[in-house]
């Protein structure tokens, strides 16, 4: 806090008294008229807006979430219509009747309904599964459990967007979470045929790259989000 902050704060309060206002109390804010009026990059501003988006556009039966931020991706969706909404941890009921909910871990097979959706997400989520810090069984396979299970949770020609943390190489955090290379979850699984039909990247400095190829991520990328759309194909017989 500057001297130059304190003088303004004492400033506007004799001008808002002058103006005839009554102040019942004091507490200082300096800094906010400093500030922009809100934050609009990162991970969670730009997944959660974007994959929004897909799913109105989609209007599928059925969607499904699997440890989404509630008061971001699962809010922007239940705005328009139902979501259920899946976590290794509970949850208090939310009291918005588009919003459902089910404990569940999902690395465990036997706790995942089968085609169950045609839509599926689970943003900035898999990178946790088995490190422990919510909770969950330590699983070092816990992404590719979960992935498999994902995809064994969508209907055929369904979409799954999936999102996690990518950087220039495959490291765990521990136990914060896991960082991927963009081309890492092609070799995740291969008993489901599948399709990724759209990325997009957050980089580093925080900014959206919107559709585009993951061939077109830098090399040098650190911390990065990459979001995919991932359609399951029928199997051929």
């Amino acid at each position: 806090m500057s001297i130059k902050d304190k003088i303004r704060f004492y400033k506007t309060r004799q001008e808002f008294q002058q103006a005839g206002g009554v102040v019942s109390e004091l507490m200082p804010i300096y800094k906010d008229y400093r500030k922009q009026a809100g934050t609009a990059i990162g991970h969670y501003f730009h997944q959660d807006l974007l994959v929004a988006g897909y799913v109105h556009k989609a209007n599928p039966k059925r969607h499904i979430d699997i440890g989404s931020s509630i008061e971001g991706f699962v809010a922007h969706v239940a705005s328009f219509r139902p979501i259920e909404v899946c976590d290794v941890r509970a949850l208090s009921d939310t009291g918005h009747p588009n919003i459902s909910f089910k404990q569940l871990d999902l690395m465990d097979s036997g706790t995942v309904e089968e085609n169950a959706c045609d839509s599926l997400s689970c943003l900035h989520a898999i990178e946790h599964f088995g490190l422990g810090r919510y909770g969950d069984p330590i699983n070092p396979r816990g992404h590719l459990d979960g992935f498999r299970n994902l995809l064994k949770m969508l209907a055929a020609d369904g979409t799954l967007y999936i999102s996690f943390p990518i950087g220039n190489v495959d490291k765990v955090v521990f136990n914060a979470h896991r960082v991927f290379s963009p081309t890492s979850i092609l070799n995740w699984q291969s008993e489901v045929p599948i399709e990724i039909v759209k990325f997009s990247y957050v980089d580093d400095a925080g900014n959206l790259h919107r559709e585009v190829g993951m061939d077109e991520v830098p090399p040098g990328l650190q911390y990065g989000c990459g979001i995919y759309s991932i359609v399951k194909a029928r199997s051929v017989p």
